[in-house]
């Protein structure tokens, strides 16, 4: 075919650029020609209608597809409302965290001119260690201030917005107008401003506009400053330090290491441009451990976390420096598989019992390890009947199960409520190294908390506090979670005890007092020595007493609260605890599957046959066996002694049916799978050996 045919063919000949490089061949479809135009689609309601229909059910029905649209619709909206409240706790938490740094650094701002430093720059220098995300939050809610005031505005600038001067200048102006007018407000700024024309770049433009807005502080924000380039810095600061009586700059730079590991890269003439203060944003260790402890102790929780997830998310946290604000997403995807996945989560949403689907609910319900426990329970205390009627009723476990779900939450607000205050009792009997709250509560969600060795020596240090140590302790106690004790009782009978005995001051137990004396005995030409206990005074006797109460009541209230969550029957409704659930999610390992499912593959298929008598069996699929012939072999397999042993395998258990062929395009079929898993590749070395390339579990 010739050029200009080939052309009209592909529809070429209408673009004659010739620095076209490439080209897209899209065919015509049979019957319509190429000149002639696209029908327009005609718009249609019902497009819409659906969109809405799809977005208001997110999630699908469970059980099979069993599920009706009403209980999938209630997980939906449960998730939905018990996150938002959670995000609300979050929010505030974050901004508690960064309300002491943000008081200081907007009072630096206001109160520091260049007269006050001497003639430099003000500037505030920003450490904000592993928690990178505060100082986004920081200068978020500082411009915010700013500009509610009219006081003026932060402008931000990262290392890729300043490549050289010219540049850096143009985008520091370009968002200080924007940060208050908008894109269409700069450019209506630069097209309205009479006079000679400037450059974008050009300061004066600056300036022109601080004086038309009357603005007192212009922050100007380095988020990563050990980033920047430290001649495009110095160049930078020594341009504004000549602008000061002009333009109210403020600078303020975020550091990750240290102050002098930054002032260490800088030259010294940059140094002396710049006089202010330092300031230090909390660790992001303190703001996740705050924002676990709101989310799991929470006085209104429905649903919590349980051991296994829990150490995954603090250990990837805690090994990776992730910000509060990736832990928190961490937590969501946890919470929303909870919803997502788990048809029993309904039961969170205070349902109806008629608008669930009981059958296949019912079902599920049956089939949890807390219902064959629940059930043997009912039978061993004697109660046969009742665990009759959970197994033949529907109606009588439904509700058994929403009474119960709320019986459990209960449980797990005491739990958690239990918790808090072993925390705040260490606060005072822990002189060393704190135990942090999500410690603690990994050990109560595992059940070993009751018996740990921390609690056992909180309550024994507990036991040598004199009367001051043991007044700030019980004044520390929350009080809402001891209501049922008796502590207002000890409280008011300590103080009554101090305030008779206020000469004597501090009181102390018999077990803090060396009470312990020897006694000397002749008997028989022989001296015995005898060890006993001296004679209290009386008020230290009284103060005992108030300590055994105490720790009595402490010790009842711990057996009662602090239990095993995973024996709460229908704890699968309100606990998630799936085993490694987000460690397999994020960090997968698919070679140790594929591994298992090729040594053990009965582990996985269901099989009829003994599989006990031999390992090797027909039975299995032909990459198995090839892969468990392939563990016994060295580093150079022979391909032809592979075979025989692979069709050994086969001739052994059907003899003389034994099809040779067959047998072949399996092991061809089985080595191919074992390439494709980059298991043997073609030796070097002999062409009609494999090597080897990959060991089990290595």
């Amino acid at each position: 075919m010739d050029p200009v045919g080939q052309e009209d063919v592909l529809d070429l000949s209408r673009d004659k650029s010739p620095n076209q490089g490439a080209y897209v061949y899209q065919p015509a479809k049979p019957g319509k020609t190429a000149s002639e135009r696209p029908v327009k689609r005609r718009k249609v309601s019902s497009a819409h209608d659906q969109g809405q229909a799809a977005a208001s059910q997110i999630f699908v029905p469970l059980l099979n597809g069993e599920e009706n649209l009403i209980s999938t619709q209630l997980r939906h909206d449960c998730f939905k409302q018990i996150w938002s409240r959670q995000e609300d706790r979050i929010q505030s938490i974050l901004e508690d965290v960064d309300a002491g740094v943000l008081a200081d650094v907007l009072s630096f701002v206001r109160d520091n001119t260049p007269e006050t430093c001497n003639g430099c720059i003000p500037t505030g220098l920003v450490t904000v260690g592993s928690n990178v995300s505060s100082l986004s939050r920081l200068l978020s809610r500082l411009n915010d201030q700013l500009l509610s005031n009219d006081e003026g505005g932060v402008v931000v600038l990262e290392s890729g917005d300043a490549p050289n001067l010219k540049t850096t200048l143009k985008n520091v102006i370009r968002a200080v107008i924007t940060n208050t007018e908008g894109n269409d407000g700069y450019h209506k700024f630069l097209t309205d401003r009479s006079g000679p024309r400037l450059l974008g770049y050009d300061l004066d433009l600056l300036h022109d506009y601080v004086q038309r807005k009357g603005t007192k502080k212009l922050v100007l924000a380095f988020r990563d400053s050990e980033a920047f380039d430290p001649v495009l810095l110095m160049d930078l600061l020594s341009l504004l330090k000549s602008w000061l009586d002009r333009i109210p700059f403020t600078v303020l730079l975020g550091i990750s290491t240290s102050v002098e590991l930054f002032e260490g890269r800088l030259p010294r003439a940059c140094i002396s441009l710049l006089q202010g203060k330092h300031f230090e944003v909390q660790d992001a260790g303190n703001c996740v451990d705050r924002i676990y402890e709101s989310l799991q102790a929470g006085p209104e929780g429905k649903m919590w976390l349980g051991r296994n997830v829990t150490s995954t998310l603090l250990e990837k946290t805690h090994d990776y420096f992730q910000t509060p604000e990736a832990f928190s997403r961490m937590v969501k995807h946890a919470y929303m598989s909870h919803f997502f996945a788990n048809p029993l989560s309904v039961l969170l949403a205070n349902p109806s019992p008629a608008t669930l689907s009981h059958t296949v609910l019912c079902e599920a319900m049956r089939n949890t390890p807390s219902f064959r426990m629940f059930c043997e329970d009912l039978i061993e205390s004697g109660s046969p009947e009742n665990a009759r009627n959970l197994i033949e009723s529907d109606e009588t476990l439904l509700q058994e199960a929403i009474n119960h779900v709320e019986i459990g939450q209960q449980s797990m607000r005491r739990l958690f409520g239990a918790i808090g205050v072993i925390f705040s009792c260490l606060q005072y009997t822990q002189s060393l190294k704190k135990t942090n709250i999500s410690d603690l509560s990994v050990r109560g969600l595992s059940g070993d908390l009751s018996e740990s060795q921390v609690l056992d020596d909180m309550l024994a240090t507990m036991r040598t506090f004199d009367s001051e140590k043991m007044g700030r302790l019980l004044d520390a106690l929350p009080e809402l979670e001891l209501t049922h004790l008796p502590i207002e009782d000890i409280r008011a009978d300590l103080a009554s005890l101090v305030d008779v005995h206020a000469r004597s001051l501090p009181l102390r137990s018999e077990y803090n007092i060396n009470s312990s004396v020897m006694k000397t005995t002749v008997v028989q030409q022989r001296i015995l020595l005898s060890k006993g206990k001296s004679n209290l005074a009386k008020r230290d006797l009284e103060y005992t007493r108030i300590v055994d109460r105490l720790v009595g009541a402490f010790q009842e209230y711990f057996a009662e609260t602090l239990i095993q969550p995973q024996e709460l029957f229908m704890h699968e409704a309100f606990l998630f605890d799936f085993r490694n659930p987000l460690k397999e999610t994020f960090t997968p390992r698919p070679r140790f599957a594929i591994e298992r499912a090729l040594a053990n593959p009965f582990d996985y298929l269901v099989s009829s046959a003994d599989i006990s008598a031999a390992r090797i069996s027909v039975k299995q699929p032909p990459t198995a066996i090839l892969y468990q012939l392939y563990l016994e072999s060295g580093a150079l397999v022979n391909i032809h002694d592979l075979w025989q042993t692979f069709y050994t395998v086969f001739e052994s258990e059907q003899g003389d049916a034994c099809d040779e062929r067959l047998v072949m395009a399996l092991f061809y079929g089985a080595l191919s799978d074992l390439r494709s898993f980059g298991m043997v590749k073609n030796s070097r070395k002999k062409t009609d050996h494999l090597s080897k390339s990959v060991w089990i579990g290595l």
